[in-house]
């Protein structure tokens, strides 16, 4: 059974992992382990699609909410898209019914602590977090700044329970109306303070190309917050170019559909930005059609700033270390180029260059033991 397809030639895991029955399952599972040990960093996760089953489950029955079952096991059908046919619209449906267990302020506390909780259980040492104040306020008409509130207050008080560093990623629907946006970004420049270090965009890029939030986003720049948008997943190439031309983007989340055009890969190129990768969710959103045909080895091989992360772990059943796993045993890649993207997830993150050196200082040592020999 051939598992690594492509890019074999650079790959620097061991043959163990082509071979047949016991012997191979046993190397996947010591591969698990390696990345699972392994300090990991997320930099597009979001926490609307975080939630743990039994959370929902418990939430739904203090709060009356009417589900077919409350049984954990039942409601993976309705959260997690892995036994559907791929298709992007279905995928981003299930943030309208996860958004439905944000019944109160305890429960926003509570699913946003256990985000940290899980993220720190699979040994991620530094997370940015996004989620839409603004979507979860319409669930229960809380006031949009309690809700930015609760959410930083909880996370900076998991921070103190776990080895774990979390900022936050205010995140703008593509179809919002520039006025509520305005009051959005009022709300990131309030709380930098309390985690907040950027904006994103996100949302159905391919009904709703959001020019008209792009002056939003070019002041949050000049304001110093970090600018992330997701393009490039559904949609083509060229939103993408209006993300860095329009948006003044410093990160793309997703951008898989980059390579499509040439000038666009350039660009990325001359301009040094980062893609945010997820290659279960663009399996799952039907962004690509298969694990073995992402282009995660190509853009490594073009030299972009590729990194991995998770996106919505409760709705596509994965972790980051299964996603480094992924990008081992489907696609071929190897040891040299996951800490290519380890390192550029580091370099990427919206930080202080203080806070990045330290980070880097975490990283240092198991890069040195580790990273830099063969399995």
């Amino acid at each position: 059974m051939a598992i690594l397809q492509r890019n074999s030639h650079r790959s620097q895991i061991s043959l163990a992992f082509l071979s047949q029955g016991t012997e191979r399952d046993r190397s996947l599972s010591e591969l698990r382990l390696f990345f699972h040990r392994m300090p990991k960093i997320d930099l597009h996760r979001h926490l609307e699609g975080s939630l743990r089953l039994q959370t929902l489950s418990e939430i739904a029955v203090e709060h009356g909410i009417d589900l077919p079952s409350y049984r954990t096991e039942d409601l993976r059908q309705y959260v997690q898209a892995r036994n559907e046919q791929p298709d992007y619209h279905r995928f981003l449906a299930k943030f309208r019914l996860l958004r439905r267990f944000y019944q109160s302020r305890e429960a926003l506390e509570r699913i946003a602590a256990e985000v940290v909780a899980d993220a720190a259980a699979d040994n991620i040492r530094y997370l940015e977090l996004r989620f839409n104040p603004i979507a979860l306020s319409r669930a229960q008409r809380f006031p949009l700044q309690d809700v930015v509130e609760w959410v930083t207050g909880a996370i900076t008080h998991a921070q103190q329970t776990y080895p774990i560093t979390v900022r936050l990623i205010l995140q703008i629907g593509r179809d919002e109306i520039p006025r509520v946006a305005e009051e959005m970004l009022e709300l990131a420049l309030a709380y930098r303070q309390r985690g907040i270090v950027g904006m994103d965009l996100a949302g159905d890029e391919v009904n709703y190309p959001a020019h008209r939030l792009a002056h939003i986003f070019r002041r949050s720049r000049y304001e110093g917050l970090g600018v992330t948008i997701h393009a490039g997943e559904a949609g083509g190439a060229a939103n993408v170019r209006d993300a860095i031309f329009l948006f003044h983007a410093q990160r793309i989340g997703h951008g898989i559909h980059a390579l499509e055009d040439s000038e666009v890969v350039r660009l990325l190129l001359e301009r040094n930005i980062p893609l945010e990768v997820c290659p279960t969710s663009n399996l799952l959103t039907g962004a690509v059609h298969s694990l073995s045909h992402h282009p995660l080895p190509d853009l490594l091989a073009l030299d972009l700033r590729a990194t991995l992360n998770t996106d919505d772990p409760s709705i596509s059943d994965t972790t980051l270390t299964d996603e480094y796993l992924v990008a081992v045993t489907a696609m071929g890649l190897g040891l040299e180029q996951i800490r290519t993207m380890v390192f550029n997830a580091l370099e990427a993150a919206f930080l202080s260059e203080r806070e990045r050196e330290a980070l880097r200082d975490q990283f240092a040592e198991w890069n040195e033991i580790h990273l830099s020999k063969p399995l």
